[in-house]
């Protein structure tokens, strides 16, 4: 994979070489294309120089008394000839285009394959850091920069880069006088284009930011839709989507402004010169210090010279534009993966120990969660995870999944550390069942088929039976085809729970973490959800983190936390026997 450099900002060269090193594997169409780009571009010169033919030689012709019939056939073959060189144009751009934009599209694609690639990598810490929807609006912004940039303004660039130095060569040509009072201005313009350059760049970069804030909005409130009709806020939804909205248009404005004053001053220069130079011209014609055919030569290059030269400042624009999306995506590209071992775990007997783990989370360092924690849990056991809240339960849940890895001590999997292991070979064989099931908006078969991808129809309808789900997805209009809605939505709460238990028995992991499946069901939702847990615990590492702990008579071994310590452990008789804190919090639910 390749690294961000961790380079200067505004480095233009750097962004622009970046986005062109994924053109790399596509050079034999790239390179093609770029040369038809460059015979193009050339072959737009013949339309000047056929045509000061065309208007100056007819005149002088006819002036000096030459036969008119010799003139029309001279300028009969010379428009043949215009339109010979405009269909070879014309025949080579296509081809160009089309090669341009499958190449570009497709080195596109492998930007985008890399970075989402590199995001699937990125710890979870990471994404608990951003607001919901900042890095795809982040990613989906700059990569629409990037695309306009790279398919569109940058052979806009060289095009007119080609133009501009064939155009300058002609005017040389024709009359140097006449160029030198022209190419006085260039500097001025080329002076203008530097020093605005940061200027455009840093509101090409806010106005994404801002568009992306706007978009984080609308994100936020259609995935908690619920929450803000039942709050009846769509008002202040709409306020904040609004202020989001009026930040870039404010940006953008800012940025029109800075814009449109340098293109303001670049037409008037660039007209401004032609003018002087045509004023010029006409003096050194009335001397005959140049004929009348070098002079429309001149002007017709110098038309060509100044379109260049014009279009420069969106181009400039553009690329800065490219250059503030390029910088925050190598930012992100940038970001660590998150650590992992260099072992494959193998088929885990589903032993598991902590043994003198301490956390903190990197957010809250003055906190500590975990304090020197040690249990182990033999292969097959059943073990329960109970204690007020803030105790450090589902933080153990994260150290398992290696989600997070412990300040000091280490998690132990049939005896070796966690650090050591591969953690996809580790993960595929832990599956869990969380409170709040979260579904994919595709249908039921592809939520539960996400256990084990690849798995068979028979396979999943297996799993599904076991979970006590099969029943009701048979009852849907469309069966497993049924669609589940943005996070799960059309479906109940008992029956996401049974579609991410059949989701963990296509598993089939060794190791299972429960959270408290059943605490906000019904009671005949709870049944069928306890049967089907009961299903899925059986011979498999089992542990459970318990809100109502009349879930938990059953497990093996229970322990009980506080503060990030293990304070009482045993079963639950055990535990009620004595004067702790299980017996208080069973008390006090009880009460």
């Amino acid at each position: 994979m390749r690294k961000a450099e961790t380079e200067k900002k505004g480095d233009i060269k750097g962004g622009l070489g970046w986005v062109l090193s994924y053109l790399k594997p596509h050079r034999k169409i790239f390179i093609p294309s770029v040369i038809a780009l460059f015979v193009t571009a050339g072959l737009s010169l013949a339309f000047p120089l056929f045509l000061k033919d065309l208007i100056g030689d007819p005149a002088d012709s006819l002036r000096s008394g030459v036969d008119a019939a010799a003139t029309k056939a001279r300028a009969d073959q010379k428009i043949l000839w215009l339109l010979g060189v405009l269909a070879v144009q014309a025949f080579i751009a296509y081809w160009r285009v089309k090669g341009f934009t499958r190449s570009g599209e497709a080195a596109l694609n492998d930007l985008r394959r890399e970075l989402f690639r590199h995001l699937m990598k990125l710890p979870v810490p990471f994404f608990h850091d951003q607001r919901s929807g900042s890095v795809s609006n982040r990613v989906s912004a700059d990569l629409g920069t990037v695309r306009e940039t790279l398919l569109n303004t940058l052979p806009q660039a060289a095009r007119h880069s080609v133009v501009l130095v064939g155009s300058l060569i002609a005017v040389f040509f024709f009359s140097w006088k006449l160029s030198l009072v022209m190419l006085a201005s260039i500097p001025v313009v080329v002076l203008s284009i530097a020093m605005s350059g940061r200027k455009v760049r840093k509101h090409s970069r806010d106005a994404q930011e801002a568009l992306a804030e706007s978009g984080m909005v609308m994100e936020e409130s259609v995935q908690g839709i619920a929450d803000v009709k039942s709050f009846s806020n769509e008002s202040f939804e709409l306020s904040r989507y609004n202020r989001a909205l009026d930040r870039f248009f404010d940006v953008t404005l800012k940025g029109a402004r800075a814009r449109a004053a340098f293109l303001s001053f670049i037409i008037f220069a660039m007209f401004g010169t032609i003018a002087g130079v045509a004023w010029f011209g006409s003096h050194m014609l009335a001397s005959g210090e140049i004929s009348q055919t070098n002079f429309m030569a001149f002007v017709l290059f110098s038309v060509f010279v100044g379109a260049s030269l014009g279009s420069m400042p969106e181009i400039v624009s553009q690329v800065q534009a490219m250059s503030g999306a390029t910088e925050r995506l190598r930012e992100l590209m940038a970001e660590k993966p998150e650590a992992d071992g260099t072992r494959a775990a193998g088929k885990l007997a589903g032993e598991l120990a902590f043994e003198s783990v301490s956390f903190r989370y990197p957010s809250r360092p003055e906190a500590p969660v975990l304090e020197a924690l040690s249990f182990r849990v033999e292969a097959g056991k059943r073990i329960a995870l109970v204690g007020p809240s803030g105790a450090g339960k589902s933080t153990v849940f994260s150290l398992i999944l290696g989600f997070h890895r412990p300040e000091s001590g280490s998690v132990r999997f049939d005896g070796t550390d966690a650090a050591e292991l591969q953690l996809a070979s580790l993960r595929k064989q832990i599956a869990v069942v969380p409170q709040e099931v979260m579904l994919f908006g595709g249908s039921i078969l592809e939520n539960i088929e996400y256990g084990r991808p690849g798995a068979t129809v028979a396979e999943i309808e297996a799993a599904a039976k076991l979970a006590n789900a099969h029943e009701f997805i048979s009852a849907q209009p469309e069966g497993y085809g049924t669609l589940v809605g943005p996070r799960g939505v059309k479906l109940s709460g008992g029956q996401k729970q049974r579609i991410a238990i059949a989701r963990a028995v296509l598993a089939d992991p060794r190791i299972l973490l429960l959270d408290e499946a059943t605490s906000a069901l019904d009671t005949e939702s709870e049944r069928l959800v306890n049967e089907a847990l009961e299903r899925l615990m059986e011979g498999r590492t089992s542990l459970v983190i318990a809100h109502r702990l009349s879930t938990v008579r059953h497990a093996d071994t229970i322990l009980v936390l506080n503060h990030g310590k293990v304070v009482e452990s045993g079963t639950h008789d055990e535990l009620m026997a004595g004067q702790g804190t299980y017996r208080l919090l069973a008390e006090t639910q009880l009460a």
